[in-house]
């Protein structure tokens, strides 16, 4: 189980300002603010980490922007993480939808100001019956 993440960003407060927006629809809230670094947490969820789960800490330094993703409990939570990290300035890098990589993936991915890549995630997605698809009911009857 993993205790906290760190991804490293260029401007603390620009960067800060952004994942607040972004990860508000998934109930994560501002933590601690030190001087060169940020934490998050999910509420009074189950990080065992006091100082919260999720950090951004600002370096000069070069870095590879990186990946990672943010459970969700529906795909209207990640519609709503998609649609507030846009509102927050982020760029669309997936917009909300099934994907491939295996049965019940429903994702959406938003660049941070510093192109690192946030996703939020479930892995239960059943795609809604269209009324096209749908059994007639007076025919089986």
């Amino acid at each position: 189980m993993i205790d906290h993440v760190t991804v490293y960003v260029r401007d603390l407060g620009k960067s800060g300002r952004f994942y607040a927006r972004l990860l508000q629809p998934l109930g994560y809230q501002r933590n601690l603010t030190m001087r060169d670094a940020m934490s998050f947490r999910q509420g009074d969820g189950p990080s065992a980490d006091p100082g919260g789960d999720f950090w951004i800490s600002c370096t000069q330094d070069s870095f590879k922007p990186t990946h990672i993703a943010f459970h969700a409990t529906d795909a209207s939570q990640v519609r709503a993480f998609h649609a507030a990290g846009l509102a927050a300035g982020g760029t669309d890098h997936g917009t909300p939808g099934p994907r491939q990589y295996h049965r019940g993936y429903y994702a959406a991915f938003v660049l941070d100001p510093d192109g690192n890549n946030i996703e939020a995630v479930i892995h239960d997605y059943v795609p809604p019956i269209s009324k096209a698809a749908a059994p007639d009911a007076a025919a089986s009857a």
